[in-house]
């Protein structure tokens, strides 16, 4: 088995230690240092301003983890990735991504990273870039659906249904795939975004996205983080 760089008691012992000094969740000095949650650009320059951070706020509240409550814009083919255990990626329309980023994103993943994927507004052709680049990227894995006795589903929160955009409530769709046991990459094709705590210049835009997001980031989150 690879010795994960994200393990869990490197996460305890220098994100959220009690003596660790550091950057706390207002950016200042002196306070415990908290997980950073990265947002991927990727691409030629695609990111997304419209996931929302409500999440990390909220596991702020129910839970023993501490976040800081935003994202850091990170380049998916960057070494300063490896500063955050945690990274959200998503956005809309087509894109492809360049050969240094698939190294760069199996390389994170490989070595421990988290990564939430999710196409903004259910974004068709998002989806079919990002399943066509994931299969680049791990060839020899294939992506599975996660059922509902799956612990991202019961973390923190007991999220068995959930209400959609539009249509009847059910089990949200979630992907992944498993590397050394443990689950390190999570798809959602209807999407996490959570659109509607972000802000009035974002909209789902007759997307359907999964209207419990929140609550699924938070058990995501602290998956990815004791796991």
């Amino acid at each position: 088995m690879n010795e994960r760089l994200f393990s869990m008691g490197l996460l305890i012992g220098l994100l959220v230690g009690p003596t660790a000094i550091g950057e706390d969740a207002d950016g200042s000095e002196g306070k415990e240092l908290v997980v950073r949650c990265a947002n991927l650009v990727y691409g030629p320059n695609k990111t997304s301003v419209c996931f929302s951070n409500a999440f990390l706020k909220q596991i702020n509240r129910d839970s023993n983890i501490e976040a800081l409550p935003r994202f850091i814009a990170v380049g998916l083919d960057s070494a300063e990735l490896y500063k955050y255990p945690f990274a959200v990626m998503t956005g809309e329309g087509d894109f492809q991504l360049t050969e240094a980023q698939r190294q760069n994103m199996r390389e994170y993943l490989i070595q421990g990273g988290f990564i939430i994927a999710s196409a903004g507004c259910s974004s068709e052709p998002w989806n079919a870039s990002f399943e066509r680049e994931i299969k680049e990227v791990f060839p020899e894995i294939k992506m599975q659906h996660l059922e509902s006795d799956h612990p991202v589903f019961h973390t923190i929160y007991d999220v068995s249904r959930s209400k959609y955009q539009s249509g009847k409530s059910h089990l949200p769709d979630l992907r992944g795939f498993e590397l050394d046991g443990k689950i390190s990459l999570i798809w959602s094709p209807d999407g996490l975004n959570d659109t509607g705590n972000v802000g009035p210049d974002c909209c789902c835009c007759g997307g359907n996205e999964i209207k419990s997001a929140k609550q699924l980031n938070v058990n995501i989150l602290a998956y990815a983080l004791t796991h």
